[in-house]
């Protein structure tokens, strides 16, 4: 185990942190910042693709994205931040959402432009798919997908599975294994209903979710606010200041900020990871770009409010210490407590029950999306024994130690975003050309840009994939 530990820190430390500033900010300059000069148009955007008459709704794919990401990585993955990178770690996060949100735009619009239609009607898309229609690589195309079905669609999915179930024990002394019985059945249900039944699932359940939570969480930063100026300036300072032991708390170094933050940033919102391009994918919209701008929306929503308010609430309260005494979930349900008492960890548990089940079939979806770009027209048999394989391992993965899991998330997650970066490189033109078409018919006065399907020169159908 220590050496998936070892290879975890490696690649994250001194890879992949520094690759996924640079295409960030990559992106950022030579688009003008896209993340700030078009955040007017969200608002617009987001009550235009409410509903759709034919498809999945642009509102839907951004509920069923952001539900798999404000899961286990707004909770979970922030805890684990502080708990082995210090306070400093919450800065880095902040600027891997920043930069994260023209990575998800261009993912997202990468998506969309690739994208395969499949005999029901519905669409599938992501890094694979824009690897082989964009960059014309089948086989670099299926070493990508079968990375993200391994490290995405299993890997990251045991984490929720996991989490879940250690927040019910959290609360009720009781064997880990039942809760992850009963997640297994339930995702079974949504899963196999199709991602119509998936995004319906989540367009109701995320928003109330995620307003709840926010209230709650508001509530311990109000009760706790003459600690917070000095809270903000811990942050700041820890980011690039080496922290001392004291106490109970472990020192922390700036690389331990650095590399946990960046890392559990992108996990909080998959910026850079090519997930956003997979379930915005399958959006009924009219014009590329602003699927691109929901999905900047859902990387800020996530990371910049919802996980900046989960470590706001465990460092007001004090609760983050050595994590040899615990790390996690379990932090996160200490620093309700103390504010709420038990009815705080119970709180918590249903605050991850729905994340976390959120973002379970989310993970589902995104495997299976890579299943049939692997197996195109004869991939029915191979979903069927991924999610077998999936519905048994949620209930082994409730007696797997969250190390061992973090290990397997970081390094295959870091392959991942390894290959979906150099995409992201070659492909910059494609996104380019798409941002622009959408300036220039608002230019041009136009209120309701449409992009015509015959400039997505390297498109294929589903059938024609087939050849």
């Amino acid at each position: 185990m220590q050496y998936l530990l070892n290879a975890a820190d490696f690649l994250w430390s001194h890879v992949i942190g520094y690759v996924l500033l640079a295409v960030g900010l990559y992106y950022s300059l030579r688009l003008g910042f896209p993340q700030f000069k078009y955040s007017g148009q969200i608002k617009k955007v987001l009550r235009k693709n409410l509903k759709s008459s034919e498809g999945v709704s642009g509102f839907a794919a951004l509920a069923t994205a952001v539900g798999g990401q404000v899961g286990t990585g707004s909770l979970v993955g922030v805890a684990s931040a502080i708990a082995y990178g210090g306070p400093g770690a919450i800065f880095w996060m902040w600027i891997t959402a920043l930069l994260g949100m023209i990575i998800t735009f261009a993912e997202t619009v990468l998506g969309q432009l690739y994208r395969v239609k499949l005999d029901d009607g519905t669409y599938r898309g992501g890094p694979a798919y824009y690897v082989q229609n964009g960059l014309h690589s089948r086989v670099f195309a299926v070493i990508t997908a079968f990375f993200y079905i391994i490290g995405v669609g299993l890997c990251i999915a045991f984490m929720q599975s996991n989490s879940i179930s250690q927040a019910f024990t959290g609360v009720v002394d009781a064997n880990p294994i039942w809760p992850g019985i009963v997640v297994a059945i339930a995702a079974a249900i949504i899963t196999i209903g199709g991602v119509k039944r998936l995004t319906n699932f989540s367009s109701r359940v995320v928003p109330v979710m995620a307003g709840a939570y926010v209230l709650v969480v508001l509530i311990i930063v109000i009760t706790n606010i003459t600690k917070f100026p000095a809270v903000i300036g811990l942050i700041f300072k820890s980011a690039f200041t080496a922290q001392a032991a004291v106490g109970g708390i472990i020192g922390h170094t700036v690389m331990d900020a650095f590399r946990h933050g960046v890392a559990r940033g992108l996990f909080s919102n998959d910026a850079g990871n090519g997930i956003a391009g997979i379930m915005h994918a399958a959006a009924d919209v009219k014009h590329p770009a602003e699927q691109g701008f929901l999905g900047m929306f859902g990387t800020f929503v996530t990371t910049i409010i919802i996980c900046s308010l989960s470590a706001f609430s465990l460092l007001l309260t004090g609760v983050v210490g050595d994590p040899a005494n615990g790390d996690g979930i379990v932090l996160v349900q200490d620093a309700f407590q103390t504010i709420m008492g038990t009815p705080g960890r119970w709180l918590v548990f249903f605050a991850m029950l729905m994340f976390g089940f959120t973002t379970l079939i989310a993970d589902l979806f995104y495997g299976e999306s890579n299943i049939i770009l692997i197996f195109k027209e004869k991939y029915k048999v191979p979903l069927w024994i991924y999610r077998i394989i999936a519905f048994i391992m949620f209930i082994v993965a409730t007696q797997m130690d969250l190390e061992l899991v973090w290990g397997f998330i970081d390094v295959f997650v870091g392959i991942v975003v390894i290959i979906n970066v150099i995409s992201l490189f070659l492909l910059f033109k494609d996104v380019r050309m798409v941002l622009n078409d959408y300036k220039r018919q608002l230019d041009e006065g136009i209120e309701d840009p449409v992009w015509h399907r015959e400039k997505e020169y390297h498109l294929h159908s589903y059938k024609e994939n087939k050849k």
